[in-house]
């Protein structure tokens, strides 16, 4: 990746080049008022009022500019509008056919404008928080709010292109005109859910939503996903990706997707049951449920490493080891060992190819449909989280086939065994390899993109200046000048380009605001873990409730997470800051722990199911706001690579669910008695931890 002033510079349309934000030349002021205070030739005040009106000059001088061009696209428009109306009253067929290729034309200058304001906004924030890095404090947030709320707001002009809209909305109801109607008189605006399919409205409309922070459901849904990606994909990227796009082989991915999440919680209401027939303590649940994860330590980077060759053979070897795996855990029972089911979910944990799904889908979707694949890679793992415990309760059945037992314990095992067997075959007869591109030393270009967390996910579409994607770049100026500003780790400016070649070298390039985005992901991963993984046991112990109950339970807290997400995307994330939901949605997983302990008084029904509730709902809130905070200002250096900042999020998740498993089983030795209090103690403390660690760092957060 280039520095931005090289990438601007690269990228001006000739003709446009003077309207451009001055980029250079501010950058040289910042540094001449940071020499200016320090000899004492300048004081703080003048400094701002100075750099604000420089900054207004800029915008101003882009937006007139942006208005400018509106008028000669609605001036083209509207003489084209005059020789449609011409046609209707003499249709020519050859003529219709070039008067769409004129619409499409305005569409295709109206691009060009709109990547003119997308790479003029993202130098804006760059050099705001440029200028907020070399004096240390937030004047972005003082200058973005102060002129982005005033009635005559030039930023405004920007952020709600109205002008845009108006222009888009003409192309697209003039081509939905020309198109074939079959002599029907309805227009676009008479079938709104038939949106004119058009090459150009697409990319117009992808467009628009990267210089857009729509916080839609589908959005905030996408947001869990975690693939962080460049600020301005070149036009010539996203051709290749077009090229590369399968929808089978992105339909086999998300299938993937499902059938783990599926694997993962299949075998919780029965683990217990499972363990006691071989002779261990109900409370070894948390090492037979854990076993995945542990696997899945070491199996989040092998498949990432692996996705920077190839899709379809680690694709290929997971279905084949999660098949062997969950064949062992179905012969454990006739086996009569332990050790058999252990290994069979290791063997599962190291079939995760979670990386490579996200990986796919951030490699070789295009840009305009990857908000959607993102959404749907969530709703395939909730749908999956659901689905396992919920399948696992339909299988009470007791049967025996030759010398091979069928019941309630091994039958998840079986089934799943089947499920990834027809996988595998699909998989063989329908995936296609994407062609990757060679470079010219002859070796496979790796892919930039990331690969992500369990159920994470990161928005396609971001702020272009109040919230940024990726942490500032290292950039330095075209003339030669060596002020250079790193990303918010620690790096040297030889490895300012460079990918992240360790977990310990992507680590140091954390902020402390990141860590404590990393710790609250922790903090949520180990809460769930610990109501999810301990239910059976819990619910037996103090409410006799069978498998059949207890999958039920967890099927309906599986089920909240699409219509949690629904309201949180589409209402609440439009009333509130991310940071406001982030620290109230800790608040309320603490009182969901906090009621979940049993005290004096008896534990009954309505107060484990509330309490389970309010700690999974408001954890599943958090964790799409934490993660969209996290895509934002997470280093560049850690959107691609094998050692990515996905990775950094799946294994924070995977060691946090390792970790409440391991604490049940230990918490078994003590009682079932003090199980639930023993487990929810630890929870407790980390959640309160991260509050406080995100009351410490809240004003650093977007």
């Amino acid at each position: 990746m280039v520095a931005f002033g090289k990438k601007l510079k690269d990228r001006q349309i000739q003709e446009w080049q003077g309207y451009y934000i001055n980029y250079k030349l501010m950058k040289k002021r910042v540094r001449q008022y940071s020499r200016q205070i320090e000899v004492g030739a300048q004081d703080r005040r003048h400094v701002l009022k100075d750099f604000s009106r420089m900054l207004d000059n800029q915008i101003e001088k882009i937006v007139l500019f942006v208005l400018e061009q509106q008028g000669v696209l609605a001036s083209r428009i509207s003489k084209l509008g005059e020789w449609q109306e011409a046609l209707q009253e003499q249709p020519d067929l050859s003529q219709i056919s070039e008067l769409r290729e004129a619409y499409r034309a305005v569409g295709q200058d109206l691009l060009k404008l709109l990547y003119f304001v997308e790479i003029n906004a993202i130098g804006l924030r760059k050099i705001l928080k440029k200028f907020d890095k070399r004096f240390g404090y937030r004047f972005t947030d003082y200058y973005v709010k102060t002129r982005a709320n005033h009635p005559y707001s030039q930023l405004q002009q920007i952020f709600k292109h109205v002008g845009i809209g108006a222009v888009v909305g003409a192309i697209s109801r003039n081509l939905g005109d020309l198109q074939d109607r079959q002599g029907s008189y309805l227009s676009i605006y008479d079938q709104p859910p038939l949106p004119l399919q058009d090459p150009i409205i697409d990319s117009i409309k992808a467009a628009v939503d990267r210089l857009t922070h729509s916080t839609n459901f589908l959005n905030f849904l996408a947001q869990h996903a975690l693939i962080m990606q460049d600020e301005l994909p070149a036009p010539v990227e996203e051709e290749a990706k077009d090229q590369k796009y399968h929808f089978m082989s992105l339909l086999l991915n998300l299938v993937n997707t499902f059938l783990y999440m599926v694997n993962t919680y299949i075998i919780v209401p029965t683990a217990d049951d499972y363990a006691m027939s071989l002779g261990a303590a109900a409370t070894v649940c948390g090492v037979i449920i854990g076993a995945m994860a542990v696997a899945q330590i070491f199996s989040s980077v092998y498949f990432s490493a692996w996705s920077n060759k190839s899709y379809f053979r680690p694709l290929i070897f997971s279905s084949i080891v999660l098949l062997v795996g969950n064949a062992m855990y179905a012969l454990a029972y006739d086996l009569d060992s332990i050790a058999v089911l252990l290994v069979g979910r290791l063997f599962c944990g190291l079939g995760s190819a979670r990386a490579v799904n996200r990986r796919y889908i951030s490699d070789c979707v295009p840009l305009k449909i990857r908000m959607q694949a993102s959404a749907g890679f969530v709703s395939a793992s909730a749908l999956g989280m659901a689905c396992g415990p919920a399948l696992a309760g339909l299988l009470q059945f007791d049967f025996k086939i030759y010398k091979l037992t069928f019941n309630q314990d091994t039958l998840p095992g079986w089934v799943m065994t089947l499920a990834w067997l027809l996988y595998l075959i699909w998989l063989w007869i329908s995936f296609k390899e994407p062609v990757r591109e060679v470079e010219a030393n002859g070796t496979t270009e790796k892919s930039n993109a990331a690969a992500g967390n369990d159920e994470l996910e990161n928005g396609v579409k971001q702020p272009l200046l109040i919230s940024s994607r990726n942490s500032e770049e290292k950039e330095g100026d075209e003339d030669g000048d060596q002020d250079q500003e790193f990303d918010d780790g620690e790096e040297t400016p030889g490895e300012s380009r460079k990918p992240a070649t360790s977990l310990a070298s992507a680590y140091r390039l954390l902020t402390p605001s990141v860590k404590v985005q990393l710790l609250i992901y922790f903090m949520l991963k180990y809460a769930m873990e610990i109501l999810v993984s301990e239910s059976s046991v819990i619910t037996t112990y103090y409410f006799n409730w069978s498998t059949t109950a207890v999958a039920i339970f967890l099927f309906c807290i599986g089920l909240t997470v699409l219509p949690v997400n629904i309201i949180v995307g589409s209402y609440i994330s439009n009333m509130f800051e991310d940071r406001q939901i982030l620290l109230a949605s800790e608040i309320m997983v603490c009182i969901g722990i906090l009621l979940s302990f049993h005290v004096i008084i008896q534990y009954t029904v309505p107060q484990y199911v509330i309490s389970g509730l309010i700690m999974f709902v408001s954890a599943e809130v958090l964790e799409g706001v934490n993660l969209s905070l996290l895509s934002r200002v997470m280093s560049s250096r850690l959107s691609r690579g094998t050692y990515n900042g996905g990775l950094l999020s799946t294994e924070a998740g995977t060691i946090a669910r390792v970790i409440a498993d391991a604490t049940i089983t230990l918490a078994g030795y003590l009682g079932d008695k003090l199980l639930l209090n023993v487990t929810l103690l630890p929870s407790l403390l980390i959640c309160i931890g991260s509050i406080i660690a995100t009351i410490f760092t809240y004003n650093t957060l977007y």
